[in-house]
C-alpha cells in the first residue's frame, strides 16, 4: 500500500467526519511511496527514526509534532542546526512521517484514552457521560501515585496534597489536558463540579491548577494532584495502536517504538 492509502484507511477507520483544520498531516515524505512497514510512536525523535529504519519500516505515525510546534511549522527553523540534522536523518532513512493527533482523540472511543485506560486497568471505572471522570476502588494518593508509576512506566511523579488522603473520584487529564483545553479555569471547575478527590495530569501550569490544589490542601480540603508527564500519559495510546491498525491493514508490518521520557531525574 502507498502512504496515502494507509492514511486514508486510518481516517476512514476513525468513522468520523474528517477534520478540515487539523495538525494531522504528512509532515515529511511522499504520499505515493510504497509502505514497507509502519512504526507508531508518541514522538518521532531521532532515536525513533533510526529504530524504525532498522526494522525496515518507512512510515512513522506520530502523535505529537516532529518539528517542535503544534502545527509543525518550519519557517522559523531556516538555518537551524537541529532542524538541518533531523531533516538529513529523515532523508537518509527515507522516512515518511504522518501526524495522528486530532482524529485519534476525536474517534469513539478516544484512541489515546483507550490505551491509557487499558494500561491502568480502568476500563470499567469510566463515567459514560464525562470521559475525564473515573470512580476507582478506594485507595490513597500515595498508592495511586505508585500505581501510575508502575502501570505507565514513569520513573517519577509529582504530587500536591496529602499522600495518605483517601481517593476514589479521579479526574484524568492526560497529555496537555490539564492546561485548560481552551480555558485556564477548566480543570479547577471540573474538580469542583465533579467533586473530585484527585486530578491525574500529564503536564500542568504551576500557577493555575497546581496553585489551586495546593491552596485547597493547605486550607484543609481533601484535594490532591498527581502529575505524571505528558509523554507517558499519552504514549500508551500509541503503544496499543498497532493492534487497532492490524484489523484493517492486513499484511502491513506494524510495531510500536517508545520515544520514552525525555528527562533524567537527579
Amino acid at each position: 500500500m502507498k502512504v496515502k492509502e494507509i492514511i486514508n484507511a486510518i481516517l476512514d477507520a476513525c468513522a468520523i467526519e474528517r477534520i478540515s483544520h487539523t495538525c494531522d498531516q504528512l509532515i515529511t515524505g511522499d504520499p505515493e511511496a510504497e509502505v514497507t512497514g509502519i512504526v507508531t510512536t508518541f514522538m518521532a525523535t531521532p532515536e525513533v527514526i533510526r529504530a524504525a529504519a532498522a526494522r525496515g519500516a518507512n512510515l512513522i505515525i506520530t502523535h505529537e509534532p516532529t518539528f517542535f510546534t503544534h502545527a509543525d511549522g518550519r519557517d522559523w527553523l531556516a538555518g537551524d542546526e537541529v532542524y538541518r540534522r533531523k531533516l538529513a536523518l529523515i532523508a537518509e532513512t527515507g522516512m515518511n512521517i504522518w501526524r495522528f493527533h486530532d482524529h485519534a482523540h476525536a474517534t469513539t472511543p478516544d484512541l489515546i484514552f483507550a490505551g491509557v485506560q487499558r494500561d491502568l486497568g480502568w476500563e470499567a471505572y469510566g463515567d459514560p457521560v464525562n470521559r475525564f471522570f473515573y470512580t476507582i476502588p478506594p485507595t490513597t494518593v500515595g498508592a495511586l501515585a505508585d500505581l501510575l508509576k508502575e502501570r505507565l512506566g514513569v520513573a517519577v511523579v509529582r504530587v500536591v496534597g496529602d499522600l495518605s488522603m483517601p481517593v476514589s473520584r479521579v479526574g484524568l487529564l492526560i497529555g496537555g489536558g490539564s492546561l485548560g483545553l481552551g480555558s485556564d479555569t477548566m480543570p479547577m471547575e471540573m474538580m469542583r463540579q465533579l467533586n473530585l478527590d484527585v486530578i491525574v495530569a500529564g503536564e500542568i501550569l504551576e500557577w493555575t491548577l497546581c496553585a489551586y490544589i495546593r491552596d485547597a490542601a493547605q486550607l484543609g480540603l481533601p484535594k490532591a494532584l498527581i502529575v505524571a508527564g505528558h509523554n507517558r500519559t499519552e504514549e500508551a495510546g500509541m503503544q496499543h495502536l498497532p493492534e487497532w491498525l492490524a484489523a484493517f491493514l492486513p499484511g502491513v508490518p506494524v510495531s510500536f517504538v517508545a520515544s520514552g521520557d525525555p528527562f533524567v531525574y537527579r
